[in-house]
């Protein structure tokens, strides 16, 4: 699942009366475009640049409404409907870090296409997540939780 705002439009509070965090799995919302290059390089640069900016746009505007609903859906599942809150013990978000980090390089290993993006996605990694420790996560952990 996304996360509680489409947790709680699902109904899931009726399954379940524990919501574990983080969500390991899937740590935020995003959307993705897909276009065949071929088909992409045959429109003009001004149509490529409105698809652009209006994908831009779309994620933007979708981070914007998860983060705020993401925020107001938890106070509705503990308030209204009587749901736990409950972190993920360390050792479980850690095996389950190591697992996923296995699956995901056995799935490089058989594929070229997927090895390129593995290879790309953790060189991004090693670029930003320096900067995220001291930037972010810094500045996240300094506020107080209300």
């Amino acid at each position: 699942w996304v996360g509680p705002f489409n947790d709680l439009a699902f109904g899931l509070f009726r399954a379940a009366k524990y919501y574990y965090y983080p969500g390991w799995h899937e740590p935020g919302t995003g959307l993705e475009l897909m276009i065949n290059a071929e088909a992409w390089n045959t429109l003009p640069a001004d149509l490529q640049a409105i698809v652009k900016i209006a994908s831009q746009a779309a994620v933007t505007d979708t981070l914007s409404d998860f983060t705020y609903n993401n925020g107001i859906a938890p106070r509705i599942l503990l308030k209204k409907h009587g749901v736990q809150l409950r972190p993920l013990p360390d050792e479980v978000l850690s095996r389950l870090n190591e697992i996923s980090d296995e699956v995901i390089r056995e799935m490089a290993d058989k594929s070229e296409l997927a090895g390129r993006i593995y290879a790309s996605f953790k060189a991004y990694q090693e670029i930003v997540n320096p900067w995220t420790a001291i930037s972010d996560r810094t500045l996240l952990n300094l506020r107080p939780n209300p």
